[in-house]
């Protein structure tokens, strides 16, 4: 009969029982002990801490306002360039500073959608591949147009429903209306305040309409246009 022995030269088998079995086994099938308890606990905060200082580096800049983050992009402007912009609508969008300084207005009223659409629709009509049109026009209708769109303008339903039966089989021409309507809303009612924003001004280094200021007088107060009006307040 022959006897099989099996040896194990890790470990001590003088040392006590329980040493001999802790180094049989791996790190992590170790018995939970008091002291490996405050080895983990130490390696869970500091996995912790590193994990929130990430979280606070990476979500430091979410936080900043649309208004901060448009005067950011804008701080090179000339101010003889922005002085442009309040001559037309058209000047405006001819300029890229202005076309860029405008959308980022239009964010900060969450109305970003209108001047997207507007340049999505000059680029459809520039497109000269049938292929390509087909592609974008649906693009553009699933994206502005349809009912369910994440970036839906607003427009009226006739005109809506003209443009999903065009583009069915869409010309250059099927968004136009739509784009005129828009035009007209961004001119007539975007514009104007946009002229009065403190993101334009900022540039063009203007002050705020009907802003007033105090000079060395205790009668009156002047106006930028030089206007006296009496304050009898000053008295009080």
């Amino acid at each position: 009969m022959q006897t099989f022995v099996f040896l194990f030269p890790q470990l001590n088998f003088s040392a006590p029982k329980e040493e001999a079995y802790f180094k049989m086994l791996g790190p992590d099938d170790l018995p939970v002990t008091r002291t490996n308890e405050n080895t983990f606990r130490c390696k869970d905060k500091e996995k912790k801490s590193r994990l929130s200082l990430l979280m606070t580096r990476s979500g430091s800049h979410e936080n900043v306002s649309p208004e901060k983050k448009a005067a950011a992009k804008t701080t090179n402007i000339p101010p003889e360039e922005a002085l442009q912009w309040s001559d037309s609508f058209e000047e405006l969008l001819s300029h890229s500073a202005g076309l860029e300084t405008f959308t980022q207005f239009l964010r900060t009223e969450f109305s970003e959608e209108n001047i997207e659409f507007w340049l999505a629709c000059e680029d459809y009509k520039g497109t000269s591949s049938e292929t390509k049109l087909i592609s974008k026009a649906k693009q553009i209708y699933a994206l502005y147009i349809d009912s369910d769109a994440p970036k839906e303008v607003n427009i009226d339903y006739s005109t809506k429903v003209a443009i999903q039966k065009s583009v069915l089989k869409p010309s250059r021409s099927c968004f136009d209306a739509a784009q005129t309507k828009v035009y007209s809303l961004m001119k007539k009612d975007c514009y104007p305040r946009f002229l009065t924003s403190d993101i334009y001004l900022r540039i063009a280094n203007r002050k705020a309409p009907g802003t007033m200021f105090r000079r060395r007088s205790r009668s009156c107060v002047f106006s930028e246009c030089s206007e006296a009006v009496a304050d009898s307040g000053v008295w009080l």
